[in-house]
């Protein structure tokens, strides 16, 4: 249908779209009367499930990154939208439909001023989007390969010009990354925690500048394309005749103007958020083999943290959404957390799992510090006091009595709790999830026994020795004395034996190895440390 230009309303205002909703939502305003109309909403649009169709307005909203403050502006987009789409899901998009207004009555694409502008879509056949069939756990190796092929054949087709390729320069890039940066700073603290918020910039930051020629060979052998922009599991429809990819994006063309290594990260990020890592796994390296690219696999990583991050600015941008109910809110809060943590873990860990041991002396404030970073990556945290108490059937929060130490201390307990270390990483690692050690690790020996286990599996290792001046340990043991809920027995007393005792990390090699202060507060340590494994991630890529 042939859209008109948009007007106004004879009265001089343009229609709010508050107006609209009503109309918008009564079954009898469509040309075809389904039986019900559900509205979905997103950030930026009303969508409107009114089968066998559905119908999508975008709100009149401007985010910097996209702009649908004006009815020019919406239709201009609603009408990209729909020859960008046809790309990958020709049958499913189907026009832009007007909305009018004609003696006080709203109507679809009749005589009149247009007041607003509709996508209308085919309603695709629900549980064959591919987060639903994840959730039965309908995905497999084939269907992977189907969609490989499926986007070699698109992005072969393409015709790249030279300002497509050069948002592949690094100058065009920070555009983006930087500009994610700028817009989430208003969520730190309800979304984003304050030392993510510093750990994802420098991350991003130190890759361009350690892998600049990485970025160039891209540009080199033509990998920035016209693509997609917004491959997530919601926007690709598997059925085993069809398969179709839709909701591209449209209103920013820089965000489709990119690698086909961040193109497909969308997707690889998003069933890692699914808790698919195998999944994800497996599709990033069929993308690569299909395209013959042998470079996309190292900017995987780093294309995954820049995509989890817009999904936690867009989820967050839900969470405060004033027209959306409180509930949809709520989820969109705790969505936006879920992606920020993934983007953190990507910076600081990658794709692959991790084991991080948080070691150190008497009072160094390891636990504390081994705590805190689990509760910021959503690691599991295993520490040997606490398995050593449960080993000996001790409560957890009473200083053992001084008859009771010798044996719980012994060598042979200690070398069992150790062993126990071992298995908790390893079982964490084996179902494919990172892990935190506390422990002090005081012996060569154990640390060596450590990075031989995971080392001859490929798995990767690093230790974080926490250390604080002496003021500091020796007024955090006589804090001890005071409190009720100290799991560590040492106080005082035993600070002498134990620093004698603890032999320093020397012989780790530098990439797997590095000291964090803990005598500032606690927040500061966290901080210093996600910046510490965000330096050793970046600087690990070859």
């Amino acid at each position: 249908m042939t859209t008109t230009q948009p007007d106004e309303h004879p009265d001089g205002a343009l229609v709010a779209q508050e107006q609209l909703l009503p109309f918008l939502l009564d079954p009898q305003s469509y040309p075809h009367r389904p039986k019900r109309v559900r509205l979905v909403q997103t950030h930026a649009s009303f969508v409107f499930i009114a089968p066998p169709f559905v119908y999508k307005v975008k709100k009149a909203v401007n985010f910097g990154f996209l702009d649908f403050s004006t009815p020019a502006k919406r239709l201009h987009f609603c009408e990209r939208e729909v020859a960008l789409n046809r790309r990958l899901a020709p049958s499913t998009y189907l026009g832009v439909i007007p909305i009018t207004k004609h003696g006080g009555h709203f109507a679809f694409g009749q005589e009149g001023p247009a007041v607003e502008y509709a996508v209308q879509m085919r309603q695709l056949p629900d549980g064959h989007f591919l987060d639903q069939l994840l959730k039965r756990n309908g995905i497999g190796p084939r269907d992977l390969n189907r969609i490989a092929r499926f986007l070699k054949e698109f992005y072969e087709a393409q015709q790249p010009t030279g300002e497509i390729r050069d948002w592949g320069r690094i100058d065009h890039l920070r555009i983006s990354t930087d500009e994610n940066f700028r817009q989430t700073r208003e969520f730190i603290g309800h979304t984003l925690s304050p030392a993510a918020a510093a750990t994802l910039p420098f991350y991003t930051n130190r890759f361009y500048a350690r892998h600049a020629r990485l970025f160039a060979s891209r540009l080199r052998e033509g990998r920035i394309l016209d693509c997609h922009g917004d491959l997530h599991l919601e926007h690709i429809h598997l059925t085993p005749g069809t398969l179709q990819i839709y909701d591209c994006i449209e209103f920013n063309d820089r965000f489709r103007y990119v690698d086909v290594a961040n193109d497909a990260a969308f997707l690889a990020m998003d069933l890692d958020y699914h808790k698919r890592s195998d999944l994800a796994r497996q599709f990033a390296i069929r993308m690569a083999r299909a395209l013959h690219d042998d470079g996309m696999l190292r900017l995987m990583d780093f294309y995954k943290c820049y995509r989890a991050c817009v999904r936690g600015k867009v989820e967050s941008l839900q969470s405060v959404a004033h027209a959306a109910p409180e509930r949809q809110r709520q989820a969109g809060a705790e969505r936006a957390r879920r992606y920020f943590q993934l983007a953190l873990r990507y910076a600081v860990a990658g794709s692959q799992p991790l084991v991080l041991v948080v070691m150190g002396g008497i009072a160094s404030g390891k636990s504390n510090l081994a705590q805190a970073l689990g509760a910021e990556l959503g690691w599991e945290v295993f520490a040997s006091d606490r398995l050593r108490k449960a080993a000996a059937g001790l409560p957890l929060y009473e200083r053992s009595r001084v008859s009771a130490r010798p044996q719980l201390y012994s060598r042979a307990m200690t070398s069992q709790v150790y062993q126990r270390l071992l298995e908790a990483a390893t079982a964490q690692v084996e179902q494919g999830g990172s892990v935190i050690l506390d422990a002090t690790y005081s012996l060569r020996s154990q640390r060596e026994k450590l990075a031989k286990q995971f080392g001859s599996r490929g798995v990767a290792w690093c230790f974080l020795e926490a250390h604080a001046s002496k003021a500091a340990v020796k007024q955090r043991l006589r804090a001890r004395e005071a409190s009720s809920g100290e799991v560590s027995d040492a106080r005082l007393e035993d600070f002498a034996p134990l620093t004698q005792r603890y032999q320093p990390p020397t012989e780790l090699p530098r990439g797997h190895c590095f000291r964090i202060s803990t005598t500032g507060p606690l927040e500061q340590s966290v901080a210093k440390a996600l910046l510490g494994l965000a330096r050793l991630q970046v600087d690990a890529i070859t």
